[in-house]
């Protein structure tokens, strides 16, 4: 899982491992950073720092900046990804006394580390990092529409937050298992946290997105894949720009639509019901067509962590046969997502 550009594992180095802060956060999507970080980087996670009001949890153990730093931290990653990306002021002290424990700070938020005075000052004092990853490399191209040599696959979802992810490492992962060369394109914090290189997306200028997901995905080899972690989701009324500029600039072949059964209102959103499955299908079809005319759904990929096994398995078995398409949980994994797999490479 290599990056192609700027943020590289050997350039920029995170001080890890990690205490990851939660904030005071009471809906699940928003702590996805944290989430990801621990299922997919567990070693490099010692526990959690939550506030008081905080419902979500990743189940590691608590621990104030103290202990962490006792147990062996080295950074604090913010592992929250709220609506604007902004840092609260009820979050700075404990931020601060992170600082004064021995910890950096790490954040993929909108708002810059270093423009929170306390924390500027403080890490001055004190000679500890504050270390934004959402910061785009300069000199982005617009984009060309050139066909790229290579194979590309991109996840796109009914929603945020429901698995693109996951998703696109479960995938790449299960094509580098295949002998088919493969790598992991991160497009968000967290998998720029979890690659150690990629291009934050979200926090490009508009007229760039596709010429930065062109950067992201240069020309490879005919038989590479890069799979390319999506971002919110064309039916977003707030965060469609980003996905269809992944999507134009991606020129993915194959792409997987992602969805949580049982979700009914898009995040953060209120009054906005979740796309169909086959609502993104024809609009992903529809507008890739017009920088890879050959785009094909190659499945869909549920996230199912609300249901029992059986159910979960019964609604995907009922959901393929009904749309004709391969449906797993790559986390699940089994013989669906198996199916999912050798769609997508067929």
């Amino acid at each position: 899982m290599n990056a192609p550009f700027g943020l590289k594992a050997d350039t920029l180095t995170l001080p890890q491992p990690y205490l990851l802060f939660l904030g005071d956060t009471t809906e699940r999507g928003f702590a996805k950073t944290a989430l990801g970080l621990r299922d997919w980087a567990p070693d490099k996670c010692v526990g959690e720092l939550a506030l008081a009001g905080a419902t979500v949890s990743t189940g590691l153990p608590g621990l104030t900046p103290a202990e962490a730093v006792a147990k062996g931290a080295r950074g604090l990653v913010i592992g929250v990804a709220n609506p604007g990306g902004v840092i609260p002021a009820s979050w700075r002290r404990s931020l601060v006394e992170a600082l004064e424990a021995g910890l950096d700070i790490v954040s993929g938020m909108h708002v810059r580390l270093a423009d929170i005075p306390e924390l500027a000052e403080t890490a001055s004092l004190l000679g500890r990092r504050l270390i934004d990853i959402r910061v785009p490399p300069a000199e982005i191209p617009v984009a060309t529409g050139r066909k790229r040599s290579g194979k590309r696959l991109l996840t796109v979802g009914t929603d945020c937050a429901l698995g693109k992810k996951y998703t696109a490492l479960a995938l790449a992962r299960a094509f580098a298992a295949r002998g088919v060369d493969a790598d992991f394109r991160a497009t968000g914090q967290t998998g720029i946290m979890i690659a150690g290189g990629g291009m934050p997306m979200d926090a490009v200028i508009s007229d760039f997105e596709a010429g930065a997901a062109e950067v992201l995905s240069p020309d490879a080899e005919p038989g590479h894949w890069d799979v390319i972690e999506g971002q919110g989701s064309l039916a977003h009324p707030a965060y469609a720009a980003v996905s269809l500029g992944l999507l134009h600039g991606s020129q993915p072949d194959v792409f997987v639509v992602c969805h949580e059964p049982g979700r009914t209102v898009m995040l953060g959103t209120a009054g906005y019901q979740v796309a169909t499955i086959e609502e993104i299908i024809a609009l992903t079809t529809a507008l890739g067509r017009r920088t890879n005319p050959d785009i094909r759904c190659g499945g869909v990929s549920f996230n199912s962590s609300a249901l029992a096994e059986a159910e979960a398995t019964a609604l995907m078995e009922a959901e393929s046969q009904r749309l004709g398409l391969p449906v797993a949980d790559p986390v699940r994994g089994g013989p669906a997502f198996d199916a999912l797999v050798e769609s997508c490479l067929a």
